[in-house]
């Protein structure tokens, strides 16, 4: 029995029962026959949940670009690892082969070395959606220097504070970045950045929009003509199992932006097997997730999950609105991509414009789409699944986080049957547990309780970068013994699991604990309501009442707001029961997102407060502007 690729729901409970009985042999076998190593392993992994400390494949010696790239060039040499889809169509797009890559990767790696980057140095990579954002990735991997991509729509304060905390000796950048009709000046952004972190010794800059730039003498150089002169073979570095690979970073509900670390081995073996698995994907297949490099998602399901499997994966600069709202379903028909995988938030926004968009493009070339970012509601779960997945592409429902470095929990495409708004059963190695209040495991079936992780995988964070005490008391002090996701959730009567929200969304209202997600669910199936955000607010009866933020369809459309109110406290009342009803509904333009797609709840919480003090940093929200417009229309 290959331990690679699950093969049908039976074979699914057999590997899964191995994996938690035996998880040593599991792994090791997994480890040995899917890779290529220096050195073996002494053992399969040690840890210990109450101090955070894990260590997976001891001893053993790797480079996870010698399996991305170079273990393929022998019969896949020719074959396209990466497509670049431009921001604006009518630029081609590239298609770039294993042998390029492997090229391309090789040259930027000795730039790198030349100017002084070695083993263990951090290198903050702050660049659009172009192939030279992979090829600056792979190339610290390959030197053993550890990256730190910084999402490009981020601003200067956020970027200074990344720098700084992880003390990068490089910033990568480049002149600029298209977004949609936006041209943004990038090295501007890093110029301001880079005026309060002393760490940087060199900026090494790309050209992607010819803006005219400053470059500041002995600091910044242009990256072509080095590129140019470089050597086009390099020795990949020998990395230790255990070193770290890169570093990203989370911005917490509150305080500074944690530094997630994730190391070589166990990372790679991980997000290697749940790619083929999640998105059952196979030779010759054209995979595209649509997130950006600088999330977890774009690391490990652009990059690393896709090439550790010798897949053809597309890097996408644009938007889905641009040049209209076809353009997702104008890219799939173009590459005749297989596998999708986005964001309900993007699901959310095309749902709202003409069905003629998505139906001008038969879309038959797809045979996965998935989900990631948050929980899918029901409504926009059936738009995705009947009208781009045609009612005959698995709809994989993925739940997972940053910290855990790949997919937890999902659907396996024809082998898991699926259920709207359901993540369904863990992936094998994956032992999740609800806990209550009393910190107590909740046995069987119909509960809800906080989502723990009670054994370790290989791809779990090692810690935060600088903090461990941090990274402890996040995640491992709420439940001892337990890796505490933060997510409550409620298991159905087959086990499958449904992520109900953040536990901080859990409001309790009157003594009963409502999450947010299965409220905003009711609400958004009103056929006016395109989204919505639910808080809580002190209520001198209930203790905490609710508070509903509701963006509508089409402005002109119910004009009676006060029906409308009446028409979304029913459904909610039908579907999740009275006590859930909101006691003020506020009709907003649009909801304060991070640009990963994640309402940033406090901000929703202080307006419902009446608290306007101190809203925090809100430089990296999406659409900072939307808080006063917010604040103002305020019930």
């Amino acid at each position: 029995m290959s331990y690679y690729k699950v093969k049908d729901l039976e074979n699914y409970f057999k590997m899964y029962k191995k994996s938690v009985r035996e998880p040593r042999k599991f792994w090791d076998r997994i480890a040995d026959e899917n890779f290529v190593w220096y050195q073996r392993w002494d053992k399969v992994f040690e840890y210990d949940m109450q101090e955070a400390q894990f260590k997976w494949f001891l001893n053993a010696k790797v480079n996870i670009t010698k399996n991305c790239i170079d273990r393929h060039l022998a019969k896949r040499g020719d074959k396209t690892a990466i497509i670049f889809e431009p921001n604006n169509p009518s630029e081609a797009a590239q298609h770039i082969s294993y042998n390029e890559l492997y090229v391309r990767v090789s040259k930027m790696a000795n730039v790198l070395r030349d100017l002084g980057i070695k083993k263990g140095d951090r290198v903050c990579i702050y660049l659009p959606m172009i192939p030279d954002l992979a090829i600056a990735v792979l190339a610290c991997a390959r030197i053993g220097a550890i990256h730190s991509v910084v999402f490009a729509g981020f601003s200067a304060g956020a970027l200074e504070a990344r720098i700084t905390d992880s003390d990068c000796k490089m910033v990568i950048t480049s002149d600029g970045a298209y977004r949609g009709d936006k041209t943004i000046n990038l090295k501007s952004i890093v110029d301001e950045a880079l005026e309060k972190c002393p760490s940087v010794e060199k900026v090494l800059v790309v050209k992607r929009t010819n803006e005219n730039v400053s470059m500041k003498d002995g600091r910044d150089i242009w990256a072509q003509p080095l590129l140019d002169a470089a050597m086009d073979n390099n020795v990949a570095e020998i990395m230790d199992a255990e070193d770290p690979l890169f570093i990203l970073y989370t911005s917490g509900s509150t305080g500074k932006p944690k530094g997630m670390v994730h190391t070589t081995a166990g990372y790679m073996v991980y997000t290697a097997y749940t790619f083929k698995n999640v998105f059952n994907y196979e030779e010759n297949d054209v995979y595209w997730c649509t997130a950006d490099i600088g999330w977890i998602t774009g690391h490990s399901y652009i990059l690393y999950g896709p090439l550790l499997n010798g897949a053809t994966t597309v890097i996408f600069e644009g938007v889905p609105s641009y040049p209209d709202f076809s353009r997702f379903w104008e890219v799939i028909e173009k590459h005749q991509v297989n596998q999708f995988y986005t964001a309900p938030t993007a699901i959310r926004a095309l749902a709202k414009e003409s069905i003629d968009y998505v139906q001008k493009f038969p879309l038959s070339s797809l045979k996965v789409i998935g989900s990631v970012g948050e929980p899918i509601n029901e409504e926009a779960w059936h738009w995705y699944n009947d009208h781009v997945g045609g009612k005959r592409c698995p709809l994989v429902d993925t739940w997972w986080q940053t910290e855990t470095g790949g997919i937890m929990v999902s659907p396996l495409p024809f082998i898991t049957p699926t259920k709207p708004t359901y993540a369904s059963l863990p992936l094998p190695g994956i032992q999740p547990v609800l806990m209550d209040e009393l910190r107590n495991e909740i046995e069987g079936n119909q509960v809800t309780g906080s989502l723990c992780i009670k054994f370790p995988w290989p791809s779990i964070a090692r810690t935060i970068w600088g903090d461990h005490q941090r990274y402890i008391d996040t995640y491992f002090k709420a439940f001892p013994g337990k890796y505490f996701t933060g997510d409550g959730a409620l298991r159905d009567e087959v086990g499958y699991y449904r992520i109900t929200g953040r536990v901080d969304d859990v409001i309790i209202v009157s003594g009963h604990n409502l999450g947010t997600a299965p409220i905003e669910d009711a609400i958004n199936e009103h056929p006016a309501v395109a989204e919505s955000a639910i808080v809580g607010f002190p209520h001198d009866i209930k203790g905490n009442a609710l508070y509903g933020y509701v963006i509508l369809k089409e402005s002109g459309e119910y004009r009676n707001h006060d029906n409308l109110r009446k028409e979304i406290n029913q459904l909610i009342s039908d579907q999740v029961g009275p006590i859930a009803k909101l006691d003020k509904i506020q009709f907003v333009n649009g909801l304060p997102k991070t640009r990963s797609g994640k309402i940033m709840r406090r901000i929703l919480r202080k307006i419902a407060e009446g608290d306007f003090s101190n809203f925090g940093d809100t430089s990296t929200l999406l659409n900072p502007e939307i808080v006063d417009e917010i604040k103002e229309g305020k019930i």
